[in-house]
């Protein structure tokens, strides 16, 4: 999961309910805009927008008619846009109050649109605290009483409303509709006036303790209890008598059997075969495991209980690396809630007990396969098909370049390639030539950005790094001299050297064709390498893609011409109406996406919220039973089997109710029905 735009688009105080929605604008009036590099004209309905691209954010500015609005009865505001332009763009939508600066007093959401599409996005309210509790609560992205922290507001306060595009290569057009305040806001699930002393607000399971909800664990003799019931329905309900043995069409047309996964289009969809020569949707479940570790440093007040301190539970603490957040940039001591839960439940051999249930589990539940970053001990057992990852590790990444979870690797330096091969050598006797390991993603949620951007960013990189010579080398070969290039560029370089020594971004516009040419160059060269890699240790398994959050078409259909499938997290509702960026015909996996709700002590509903549970079980089944009858779409995988730490993830203070299980181990009895239910239809 990524994005820190994506992360502003999360609501964990939505409520889903019945509500009014408040229009902000009952016409758009000229005296109330102001533009940064951009042109506008309105009439009382639509607000076109012109944006040029010399700027890193042209767009506009949308004074509240009356100096400010008081949206406090509602969730989030949501705005109306349409591409009106002839290359996709992605906009932005900012909510001040006053002394917005692009992190503090503001709240971003974003929508990415092709020419002419049309679509709707929303921008949460996430609250300020207003409560005594204050900077006390902190590491966390979802809170019992918000902590005020950069990414909250005031929602009484709302001064302006700014559109723009992020760092533009070229102009782009786009047309404003409607942007209201909607969603009804509730107080989340606690608040300072709950529980007075608030501190400890967690119990000894790693469940907040100051409210009560179904399926909450209460003691040890309740741990108990709930293996011995779950046994019972794991006895009634053995899984979908049509699988196979690796959960494909036992009962349907007999194919091709190669002893590995491979694909095949069948009728006019795409479909993954197993080694069995029999049709196989991947029903997979992500971070298969139950391990998650949360900081416990300068937190000693937060635990009631805390199992830490007991000897048998040592094993479950650890030193975890902090990416961003409260402890950015640190090692902090931390500890797994969820580890201690198992060895409760299950006791001392709850390592050989437990990957036994989860296989047990994973074909009850009508899943069939496991997911990326899960445990090799249950991926060993060999009961469901599994995936496994490559990645660069250590490697020159492109120093100008820029992203969420990092730079981007230097793809033409010779480390990135030895390194892929490093890694893929280390599977050898693993998954590498294993019949159930379905194929490999490599890396995750790359930082692919626009048409031009990765060329950009090699532009602005210094004069030894790799992929800039290769640049300047393609560029040389096409103009000769350097003086036909600052003649297209409009550039006064004085030599091919002057270009390599400067660290200068040409004019996009200018450039935009050598900059887009050498973008399909280095996505070509990723892909082409990672498959080069993985078919030279295990050449028939399959290439997955590179899980894109962020993409384009050049870099989708660079995927598409080096990969066996092409995987793409989609945090949304539906993927039913799902369109391979450049329209290319190829097999594709959702290597993620989840749904959670407020309703079982957790401070936050992921990046799709729903109203409660059964809600949540309904939107799942949707959204795979879409995926299922999408002509392209092979597989869904869930993120992730277990909700995440109540007191947020070391990581990034994740903290959301995604989980198939619970901290305790406690199964969501409404997901797993639904579960089963898409799993009886998988072949139907």
């Amino acid at each position: 999961m990524k994005s820190l735009l994506r992360g502003a688009i999360m609501a964990w105080a939505v409520t889903i309910s019945a509500f009014a929605d408040d229009l902000l604008f009952k016409k758009f009036d000229p005296a109330n805009i102001a533009t940064t590099d951009a042109q506008a004209t309105a009439n009382d309905a639509i607000l076109r927008v012109v944006t040029g691209h010399a700027q890193p954010w042209p767009g506009v500015r949308l004074a509240a008619p009356a100096g400010h609005w008081d949206l406090s009865a509602h969730t989030e505001v949501a705005a109306d846009v349409k591409n009106s332009g002839t290359n996709p763009v992605t906009v932005f939508c900012r909510v001040d109050n006053p002394g917005a600066d692009g992190t503090k007093h503001c709240v971003t959401g974003s929508v990415s649109l092709q020419p002419g599409q049309a679509g709707t996005f929303t921008v949460p309210l996430n609250r300020e605290s207003g409560g005594t509790l204050g900077g006390k609560l902190f590491g966390m992205r979802g809170y019992p009483v918000a902590p005020g922290e950069s990414g909250d507001i005031d929602p009484q306060n709302i001064t302006q409303l700014l559109f723009f595009v992020n760092h533009p290569a070229a102009d782009h057009k786009f047309e404003i509709t409607q942007i209201t305040a909607t969603g009804s806001y509730t107080p989340p699930t606690a608040s300072v006036t709950d529980a007075v002393p608030f501190f400890p607000f967690i119990d000894t399971f790693g469940q907040y303790n100051h409210k009560n909800w179904p399926g909450k664990t209460q003691s040890l003799a309740d741990l108990a209890a709930k293996r011995e019931q779950e046994a019972a329905d794991l006895a009634a309900h053995p899984g979908p008598a049509d699988w196979d043995q690796y959960g494909g069409d036992a009962t349907g047309p007999q194919l091709k059997a190669t002893g590995f996964f491979r694909t095949e289009k069948i009728g006019g969809k795409w479909w993954l075969v197993d080694p069995a020569g029999h049709r196989f949707f991947s029903h997979g479940i992500d971070c298969v495991r139950m391990l998650d570790a949360t900081p416990i440093e300068e937190r000693s007040t937060w635990f009631a209980d805390f199992p830490g301190d007991q000897p048998e539970f040592k094993e479950f603490f650890s030193e975890a690396y902090c990416l961003m957040g409260h402890y950015a940039g640190r090692t902090v001591k931390s500890f797994s809630f969820s580890g201690a839960n198992l060895r409760r439940k299950y006791g001392a051999d709850w390592k050989t007990v437990y990957p036994e249930l989860v296989q047990r589990r994973l074909r009850s539940w009508g899943l069939n396969t496991i997911g990326n970053w899960s445990d090799a001990a249950t991926c060993r057992l060999r009961r469901a098909p599994y995936t496994d990852t490559i990645g660069s590790h250590n490697v020159r990444q492109i120093e100008g370049s820029e992203g969420y979870w990092g730079k981007f690797p230097d793809v033409f330096d010779p480390g990135f390639a030895a390194s892929l091969r490093r890694d893929m050598d280390g599977k050898k006797g693993g998954s590498a030539g294993d019949p159930w390991c379905l194929g490999y993603f490599s890396d995750n949620e790359m930082s692919w950005g626009d048409d031009t951007s990765l060329a950009v960013a090699t532009l602005k990189s210094p004069a030894d790094q790799a992929a800039k010579k290769v640049f300047l080398s393609d560029l040389q070969a096409k103009y000769g001299d350097i003086a036909r290039l600052n003649s297209v560029w409009g550039t006064a370089h004085k030599s091919w050297d002057d270009l390599l020594q400067s660290r200068e971004a040409p004019d996009k516009q200018k450039a935009e064709a050598d900059l887009a040419a050498f973008y399909t160059r280095i996505a070509e060269q990723y892909f082409r390498t990672v498959r080069d890699t993985i078919k030279a240790v295990a050449p028939a398994q399959l290439y997955l893609g590179c899980r894109f959050a962020d993409n384009n078409d050049r870099a989708a259909l660079a995927a598409a011409k080096f990969c066996d499938v092409v995987s793409f997290n989609l945090y949304r509702r539906s993927v039913a109406d799902f369109r391979f960026p450049g329209g290319a015909d190829a097999p594709v996996l959702i290597g993620e996406f989840h749904l959670g709700a407020l309703d079982r002590g957790l401070f936050h509903p992921g990046l799709v919220p729903v109203a409660d549970q059964a809600a949540r079980a309904q939107a799942y089944f949707n959204y795979v039973n879409g995926a299922l009858h999408h002509p392209q779409i092979v597989g869904t995988h869930w993120f992730q089997y277990q909700d995440e730490p109540t007191t947020g993830r070391c990581y990034d203070g994740e903290n959301y109710q995604i989980g198939f299980v619970d901290v305790a181990d406690t199964p969501y009895a409404e997901t797993i029905a639904a579960s089963r239910r898409i799993g009886a239809s998988l072949y139907r």
